[in-house]
């Protein structure tokens, strides 16, 4: 069990289909549920998070960086990684999936050009630095991109 699998009990919960004051006989009348008197007890009750009139706590925390929404995370993977593959292979993202190179592609794979390769490969991948590119083809390799 973890923590994306926790559930209430079966029966536990109820639906808020609950009619409240409708008089004695409901067995929720009268003060409807509320209890008697007091500020939770009127209309317009604060706010959760209101601690009464003091600097709530969301404001007295600092506000901290920037999350750009249209930030994509590219995975970078060296040419020496791709030295597993046999000479004349195709080499994709579901190949290095299989390989255990890539464990999550994210938004992307880019080929960057660290590292020795010494196989002629057809490479398959979203993204090439211009030394990656340049060493593939040196040996008469493909860089495609996806």
């Amino acid at each position: 069990m973890d923590l994306s699998n926790l559930q209430p009990a079966a029966g536990a919960k109820q639906g808020d289909k609950f009619r409240r004051g409708r008089g004695h006989g409901s067995g929720n009348g009268k003060t409807a549920g509320k209890g008697h008197k007091g500020q939770k007890a009127r209309s317009g009750a604060p706010r959760p998070g209101f601690e009464g009139g003091q600097m709530p706590l969301y404001r007295r925390l600092p506000k901290r960086g920037f999350k750009c929404r249209n930030s994509k995370v590219i995975i970078g993977i060296n040419l020496s990684a791709l030295e597993v593959f046999d000479n004349d292979a195709v080499v994709s993202v579901e190949t290095l999936i299989e390989k255990g190179i890539v464990k999550n592609p994210r938004d992307g794979v880019k080929i960057l050009g660290n590292g020795e390769l010494t196989k002629k490969l057809t490479v398959q991948a979203n993204a090439f630095s211009a030394s990656a590119k340049e060493k593939i083809e040196a040996l008469g390799g493909k860089a495609e991109v996806i």
